[in-house]
């Protein structure tokens, strides 16, 4: 799985493959090929490493109006050239790229054997192109529809024919296409980033839908060849807002944006006379915000720590039992959905597929699901019944840190507008409609002092496992800290419980092993300083995320101080400093920080 990328019309296509792929390079991958569809008939190239090495290894003249692209992030077999896409048929009339996993891929490379096919890759992705190749069907269409119904498993594909060169054929289940309309010309993407150069019109396949594309138009239908007329949608992405604009990273660029996209966030949700939310998008009233009686968050790595925080702030404000669940875990312990809950998506792409999958065990038992997700037209925005769009505008770099800020802020105006319709009075409510007011500039104050964070970071990042520890509205903080240092400086990096130190991680401490400890100025604090005191009495290095007033005593810790906002936002400007602390450790460390190994930005395979 990874990216694609597919081009049809009066264009020269492989410098708009390559392009598109070069937009889709964030999402994460170990490898990269072309076909394009020429008069001598598909042209295939295919390389490990990055587009840069691909475009380096491409003939100076590769003609041909037609083609497909793909940016491999491996799931069956290593990455080398073979196992790369776009996969081929053994006539070479056929070839396809493919984002999923074919969960039946075994059983039919074994029967392809048995039919004489000799298979070149370990991928679950190449039996797709010898289906399609031996097919009786007499179109193209056709043999793709014949082909996708033997398989079980997820996946998006876009398939040329060397002996039909008028159209590229797509389908999607399970994972993400694009259709991107243009003038005498039309574009196919896993993902906007690739197409908004190219077209301000686009077209959101759903599951079990297919798609006949040529230069001059489309035509969408599903597997008993009925037309599904889907229409195009505008979108909201400028090119601009996909460059780099002068900063070094992307995920430093967006970690300075972050007080700009609370604007945004916010902008015209909050009433400040009546101290409550205008969530207009999740189609709830008040009468339905009190009738659930618990609210179950789902979301995966920091979605799903950004849900902790926010199932914390909604009982804090609603009182309204509310808790945070892996949401890869959710539908397979077959889950009690019950009619007075309400479940809450979160997914900065909103094509998350465990998300997804949730999403659709909810709905199918019957139970009420919005969505969290900062992607317009997404897979999951559109499955939910409602929602809160994040509003942070493109997130390039795998590591989500303006996303999941604005996930916070978002969990912290349904936490109001749930408890403005029970026992949250006025005047609360107007304390925490001003604490989410003066976020952003919070939020500046800490990026500003940000130098001060990367003087810690050399410690980080010499050592070869850390702890981050956290006290209830602290934990949640303390493991997205985690993740994040894990993520893009390969460091171990876990979290505790402050309060579970003392029952076995204790063991590991000494002087080679330093503690981030989440230490903010509430009734806890003096139970955080005594874990700091027993980590210090073991010689263990501390680093505390603080506020001002948190009296430290003797305890002579280096700190870096937030500023305080409510209790119940808190854990949001406490989670900033943890970006910064990961960005300068990997910065130290030389990492590629904006695609960090193994991991891919959009995680649309199970």
């Amino acid at each position: 799985m990874c990216g694609i990328v597919g081009y049809i019309g009066g264009q020269n296509a492989a410098p708009i493959l390559i392009e598109g792929l070069t937009r889709l390079e964030y999402r994460g991958y170990d490898s990269a090929g072309i076909s394009v569809l020429g008069g001598k008939g598909a042209q295939v190239h295919r390389i490990v490493g990055r587009v840069r090495n691909l475009t380096a290894a491409l003939p100076k003249r590769l003609a041909g109006k037609v083609g497909i692209g793909h940016t491999r992030w491996a799931t069956h077999g290593p990455a080398t050239e073979a196992n790369a896409h776009p996969h081929v048929s053994e006539d070479g009339r056929i070839s396809v790229v493919h984002n999923g996993i074919i969960d039946n891929a075994d059983s039919l490379r074994e029967q392809l054997g048995q039919a004489g096919v000799t298979l070149t890759s370990e991928t679950d992705t190449e039996v797709l192109a010898h289906l399609i190749a031996r097919s009786g069907a007499k179109t193209l269409e056709d043999a793709v529809v014949e082909a996708v119904s033997r398989v079980t498993g997820t996946y998006a594909i876009a398939v040329t024919d060397a002996e039909h060169p008028d159209r590229v054929v797509v389908a999607r289940n399970g994972s993400p296409l694009i259709i991107g309309v243009g003038d005498r010309e039309m574009f196919v993407a896993s993902d906007l980033s690739a197409l908004v150069r190219h077209t301000s019109q686009v077209v959101h396949l759903d599951d079990g839908e297919f798609a006949s594309v040529s230069a001059t138009g489309y035509r969408t239908f599903t597997v008993d060849e009925s037309d599904t007329g889907k229409a195009a949608t505008a979108i909201d992405i400028k090119a601009d807002d996909l460059d780099l604009g002068g900063h070094r990273h992307y995920m430093y660029k967006e970690i300075q944006e972050q007080s700009e996209c609370l604007e945004r966030m916010i902008r015209g949700r909050l009433d400040d006379r009546f101290g409550v939310s205008r969530l207009d998008g999740l189609n709830l009233t008040p009468r339905d915000l009190r009738g659930f009686a618990r609210v179950k968050i789902l979301g995966c790595g920091s979605a799903y720590y950004a849900g902790q925080i926010g199932a914390t702030m909604i009982e804090d404000l609603a009182r309204v039992p509310a808790d945070a669940e892996a949401a890869s875990e959710f539908r397979y312990r077959n889950p009690i959905i019950e009619a007075d809950t309400l479940y809450i998506a979160v997914s900065q792409s909103g094509e998350t597929a465990d998300t997804a999958f949730a999403v659709e065990e909810v709905k199918r038992k019957g139970g009420r699901v919005v969505g969290l997700v900062n992607v317009v037209g997404s897979t999951i925005a559109r499955a939910c019944e409602g929602g809160l769009y994040l509003h942070a505008g493109p997130e390039i770099a795998v590591a989500s840190t303006k996303a999941l800020t604005n996930m916070a802020v978002g969990f912290a105006m349904i936490a109001l507008a749930l408890g403005r319709v029970r026992d949250l009075s006025n005047a609360d409510g107007q304390r925490i409609v001003a604490a989410i007011r003066a976020l952003p500039e919070q939020v500046a104050s800490i990026v500003e002092a940000e130098s001060q964070i990367a003087e810690h970071a050399k410690t980080c990042a010499d050592a070869r496992s850390l702890f981050f520890i956290g006290r209830v509205r602290g934990f949640p903080v303390a493991r997205e800290g985690a993740q994040k240092f894990k993520e893009i400086s390969y460091r171990h990096a876990e979290a505790y419980q402050t309060s579970e130190l003392k029952h076995g991680p204790l063991a590991l401490i000494d002087e080679s092993l330093p503690t981030v400890a989440i230490v903010p100025s509430d009734d806890l604090a003096d139970r955080n300083l005594a874990a700091m005191q027993q980590i210090k009495a073991r010689k263990g290095p501390v680093l505390a995320i603080t506020h001002e007033d948190v009296d430290f005593g003797d305890l002579d810790v280096p700190r870096f101080v937030v500023p305080r906002s409510e209790p119940e936002l808190d854990p949001i400007l406490l989670t900033i400093p943890l970006q910064l602390l990961a960005y300068h450790a990997a910065l130290i460390l030389g990492h590629d920080i904006d695609k960090p190994r193994n991991l891919a930005k959009s995680v649309t395979v199970e």
